[in-house]
C-alpha cells in the first residue's frame, strides 16, 4: 500500500516494524516528530514511552530498557547529540543493543535549528572517547529512512552495538509517496545454556556473547568499566587488551554484512561523484545531466559511513580520473576519501557550510569543471 510519508514519519514506521517497544526522547528541531510519532504510536503495541529530563537521561533509559529486553531508540539533533555521548560510550562498553537517530541541523552549538547540514559525520563515529567500534548509517530518502532504520535495529541486535542513523533537516521533512516493503527483522541472541552455566561477555567465533535480559534468571553484571568476560571490572592487561579486541572483531567479521553503498552509471565512469544522505540526490540528478552531454560520470552512494565500503571507494578512486565529494560540512568525509586514495585521481571537495542545500545545478557545474 501506498503511503505520504514524511522523513521522520518513516523512522517510525520502520522502528515500530523493527520491533522498537521503548523510546525515551527530549523535544529538539528537527527530529521532534519522531517523539511525538513514537509518543502517540508506542501505547497501541504495548510499547513505553517517556520524555526525558534531557538527552543524556534519555541515552540512559533507553540502554536500561534495552537490557531489560526491549529493542529501543531515541531521537535528537546536533546539540542533543552532544550531550548523549557519555552514555553512548556507556553502550558501547557494556555492549547494549539501542538506535540513536541524530537527525543533523547546522552547528556548532544551538546553531541553525531550521537548516540542513551533514556536520556531525565525524561526531558520530568519534563523538565518544576510547577505542571503540561504531555503526553509522546515512539516510538519503524517505524510504531509506524506514528501510534503514530497520536495518539500524537488526544490526544493534545481531552484533550487540549501539548503532547510529544519520539523517538530516531536508530528508527528515521531505514528504513522499512510498510504499514500504517487507524487511527482514532480526532479533538478539539469547543464551541456550543453563544460567549457571551463562558467562555473559564469553568469546566465540563472531565475537558476539549471548544476551541474556534483566529478569530472566540469568546473572548479568553491567558496568561501564572495561570488565573481563563475567562482567566484572578488571585492570589486566590481557584481559583489557582481549575485550578491546573482540569488540572490533565482531565488526570486522562482519564487515561484508554491515558495510553497505550503492552505484550508479558506474560501469564505464571515468569521473565520479561519492556523496551520501540528502546529497545523494541533487548528486544523481547531476550525473544524469553530465551524461547527457557524453560526459562518463558515476556515482557512489554511501550507506554505511563507518565502517565506510573501502573496497567500493578505492575501486572508485583507482577507476576514475577526478572525483568530486559534495557535503554539507568543512569536508569530513572526504578527509576520509582522500586518505584512501593511492593512485592518480584528482579528488575535490565541494562543500556548504551555510544552511543552505547543495543543488543539483552546483554538482553539476563543479562536473563540467572538473
Amino acid at each position: 500500500m501506498k503511503r505520504l510519508l514524511q522523513g521522520n514519519e518513516a523512522i517510525v514506521e520502520g522502528a515500530l516494524a523493527a520491533g522498537c517497544r521503548f523510546f525515551a526522547g527530549y523535544p529538539i528541531t528537527p527530529a521532534t516528530e519522531i517523539l511525538e510519532l513514537m509518543s502517540a504510536k508506542l501505547p497501541s503495541v504495548g510499547g513505553v514511552f517517556i520524555q526525558m529530563e534531557d538527552e543524556i537521561a534519555s541515552m540512559g533509559a533507553i540502554i536500561g530498557a534495552s537490557l531489560a529486553g526491549s529493542k529501543s531508540m531515541t531521537a535528537t539533533s546536533g546539540p542533543g547529540f552532544s550531550l548523549l555521548q557519555e552514555n553512548l560510550g556507556f553502550a558501547s562498553v557494556a555492549e547494549v543493543p539501542c538506535v540513536i537517530v541524530d537527525v543533523m541541523r547546522g552547528g556548532p552549538s544551538t546553531g541553525l535549528p531550521t537548516a540542513p547540514s551533514q556536520s556531525d559525520v565525524l561526531q558520530a563515529r568519534w563523538g565518544t572517547h576510547g577505542d571503540n567500534p561504531m555503526i553509522v548509517l546515512a539516510a538519503a530518502d524517505t524510504l531509506g529512512c524506514y528501510t534503514l532504520t530497520i536495518r539500524a535495529f537488526n544490526l544493534a541486535e545481531k552484533y550487540r552495538t549501539p548503532v547510529i542513523l544519520l539523517s538530516d533537516e531536508v530528508v527528515s521533512h521531505t514528504r513522499e509517496v512510498v510504499e514500504l516493503p517487507k524487511v527482514e527483522v532480526i532479533d538478539r541472541i539469547t543464551p541456550s545454556v543453563p544460567s549457571e552455566w551463562h558467562i555473559p561477555y564469553e568469546d566465540n567465533e563472531t565475537g558476539v556473547s549471548p544476551m541474556a535480559s534483566f529478569g530472566s534468571g540469568y546473572r548479568h553484571h553491567v558496568t561501564g568499566l572495561i570488565h573481563d568476560v563475567r562482567g566484572f571490572p578488571t585492570q589486566r592487561p590481557d584481559e583489557v587488551e582481549a575485550f578491546i579486541m573482540r569488540l572490533h572483531r565482531k565488526m570486522e567479521e562482519g564487515y561484508d554484512d554491515i558495510a553497505m553503498s550503492s552505484e550508479f552509471l558506474m560501469e564505464d565512469a571515468e569521473m565520479g561523484v561519492i556523496a551520501y544522505g540528502s546529497v545523494t540526490r541533487p548528486a544523481l540528478r547531476a550525473v544524469k545531466e553530465a551524461r547527457k552531454l557524453g560526459y562518463k560520470v558515476g556515482l557512489l552512494q554511501l550507506i554505511t559511513l563507518f565502517p565506510y565500503d573501502k573496497p567500493k571507494i578505492r575501486s572508485v578512486l583507482k577507476q576514475c580520473k577526478a572525483v568530486l565529494i559534495p557535503e554539507m560540512n568543512m569536508g569530513q568525509m572526504s578527509l576520509i576519501i582522500k586518505r584512501l586514495n593511492e593512485f592518480k585521481c584528482n579528488v575535490v571537495r565541494h562543500g556548504r557550510i551555510d544552511g543552505q542545500f547543495i543543488t543539483p545545478d552546483e554538482i553539476y557545474q563543479r562536473i563540467l569543471k572538473l
